[in-house]
């Protein structure tokens, strides 16, 4: 299966994670925000990272439906699922 460069992205840093990570929590690593705090909500660059922001959560559903991921910890109301790579994760990359 080829991946997407966002679902590569988190992919790779969940593996290299040392114990299981909300696969959000590389958002902004992957995507960071390149305009100025105080732009306003219709400023083109913030609603260009607002789209590469939902495009992260759909490379998630694309790692957890491909099995790439796990989910050791499930969302409990206070955090997002916690997951490790998978054996199949860790060969993609490879």
């Amino acid at each position: 299966m080829t991946l997407s460069a966002d679902a590569r992205s988190i992919l790779e840093h969940v593996a290299q994670a040392t114990e299981p990570v909300a696969m959000s929590s590389f958002f902004h690593t992957i995507h960071p925000p390149t305009f100025d705090d105080s732009a306003p909500e219709d400023e083109p660059a913030r609603e260009a990272w607002r789209e590469r922001q939902i495009g992260l959560f759909g490379a998630m559903v694309e790692l957890y439906e491909a099995d790439m991921v796990k989910v050791v910890h499930p969302a409990n109301g206070e955090r997002p699922d916690l997951v490790v790579a998978t054996d199949a994760g860790r060969s993609a990359l490879a």
